[in-house]
């Protein structure tokens, strides 16, 4: 079997595809989780904090007098952006929230199919009332 015949096989088993869309779908989903964190969670929070924008907040450790992490960054200044880590604390709370609810969703899903009685295929019900039919004959 030559290699691009092993690549083939290898690239359309179904495991390698799935995990294709879901890394698609990751990232679109990521767009979006950030936007949400960004629109809507930090205003909220800020809101409730006075108005502080978690993403504004750092620790400069350079000693020079900057106005913002924005401005310290540009003149290459070391500086802690600890705000930017606490927004993508919240991102990752948010999103392991939203998978933890999908999972329980699919989960219950599992349960109620694997749950459900089994219907028999009309062929094999045909079948086995021929066979009950020829027992009954003996």
């Amino acid at each position: 079997m030559g290699m691009m015949q092993e690549f083939k096989d290898f690239a359309v088993k179904g495991n390698v595809v799935d995990m294709g869309v879901g890394i698609v779908i990751g990232a679109a989903f990521t767009t979006i989780v950030t936007s949400f964190v960004t629109d809507i969670v930090n205003p909220l929070i800020g809101l409730f904090t006075g108005g502080v924008d978690f993403s504004g907040l750092y620790l400069n450790l350079s000693g020079q007098d900057v106005a913002s992490a924005a401005q310290a960054k540009e003149q290459g200044l070391a500086v802690i952006t600890y705000g930017v880590f606490i927004n993508a604390i919240i991102s990752f709370l948010i999103v392991a929230f939203i998978l933890f609810m999908v999972i329980k969703a699919v989960n219950k899903l599992k349960r109620e199919e694997a749950e459900a009685p089994e219907e028999t295929p009309r062929q094999e019900a045909l079948l086995e009332e021929i066979r009950d039919a020829l027992k009954a004959r003996v």
